[in-house]
Formats: C-alpha cells, sequence, structure tokens
C-alpha cells in the first residue's frame, strides 16, 4: 500500500477560499488532494461555477480534485427545522458539520489521515467553532484534523490575490438558498 502519511484531503468550500490554504500546505509538504462536497450550493447553475472555478485552481498547483456529487437534498434534511435561523447560527453549524462529517468519511476511505477545509479563510467563519466541530468528527472517524487558521499571515488577503490572478469566479454569499435572503 502507498505511504498516505504526507497526503492531506482538503475539504473546498469554493476556489477563492482554496487558493491560499493549498499553496500553503504544499509549501508546508502535503500531498494536497482536494475535495468538493458542498450540497448547501444553491442554485445548480451557482454550483456549477464554483465547481469549475475550483477545478481551474486545482489545475494550476498541479492537485488532484475529487468532486462528490451535487445533493441538495443532503442539505435541506441537515437544515430542516432550522430555516429561520440567523447567519451564523445552528443551522450553519449543522451545515459545516455535514460537509466535514462526509470530508472525514472519504478520506478513511481513501486510507487518508488528516483532514482540513478552506471554511476557515474566511473573516465570516469562526475558526474556533469550525476547529471544535472538524475535531469531533476527527475523532469519530479515527484521523486528524488539521485546526490550521489559514487567515493568519495575511491568508485571506494572499487567496483574494491568487483568485483575481486566476480570474476566478467570485461569489457573493455563502451559498446556499438562506444566505441569498436579504
Amino acid at each position: 500500500m502507498q505511504n498516505q502519511d504526507n497526503k492531506i484531503l482538503f475539504h473546498a468550500c469554493c476556489a477563492i477560499c482554496s487558493g491560499y490554504p493549498v499553496s500553503y500546505l504544499k509549501d508546508a509538504g502535503y500531498s494536497v488532494v482536494v475535495y468538493f462536497y458542498n450540497p448547501n450550493i444553491h442554485p445548480i447553475d451557482e454550483y456549477e461555477r464554483r465547481l469549475n472555478a475550483e477545478r481551474t485552481l486545482c489545475s494550476y498547483f498541479g492537485v488532484e480534485l475529487i468532486e462528490d456529487e451535487y445533493s441538495p437534498d443532503e442539505f435541506f434534511e441537515c437544515a430542516k427545522g432550522l430555516e429561520n435561523e440567523p447567519e451564523k447560527g445552528k443551522r450553519c453549524d449543522k451545515c459545516f458539520e455535514l460537509r466535514l462529517r462526509r470530508t472525514a468519511q472519504k478520506a478513511k476511505e481513501l486510507c487518508i489521515k488528516t483532514f482540513t477545509t478552506s471554511i476557515v479563510i474566511s473573516p465570516h467563519k469562526n475558526f474556533k467553532k469550525l476547529s471544535e466541530i472538524g475535531q469531533r468528527v476527527a475523532d469519530e472517524y479515527g484521523i486528524d484534523y488539521l485546526a490550521q487558521d489559514f487567515k493568519k499571515q495575511d491568508g485571506f488577503l494572499k487567496t483574494n490575490k491568487i483568485s483575481r490572478e486566476l480570474s476566478l469566479y467570485r461569489q457573493n454569499y455563502c451559498g446556499c438558498v438562506f444566505s441569498i435572503r436579504k
């Protein structure tokens, strides 16, 4: 069996948020495998724009991209009863857990011992909360969660610079139908 010790499964929420973290992880010696699982993104054409941008980014960095199926019913099931929650509330926590859990499952399936996510680079997301969810899920699967705050050392500025250089699609909302509403 191939040595998987330096591999990391990197959950990508979008290409904008992925640029600097992928670069950082590669520079840190990881063999990065990007995983695009985002059933929360609405509508389908928005999902496709974000996925195509992720393809461009992965091609640029020469990293593997694993695309999971688009399954919005999974998101709506996890958000059931939380539709009226505010942004950054319980619905978002459930969405993060859904995506991080699926990433941990995929890492386990691929015999990759470590995973992390691009979601933490956003200044609109709570690093501590995401890290707690990631660690809890990692413990359940017997793998490691890398709690790396990619915002540090101007990470958000760096990721935006990469996205501009590559002319990547830039969305104006988090992703779900509930984050669109005013």
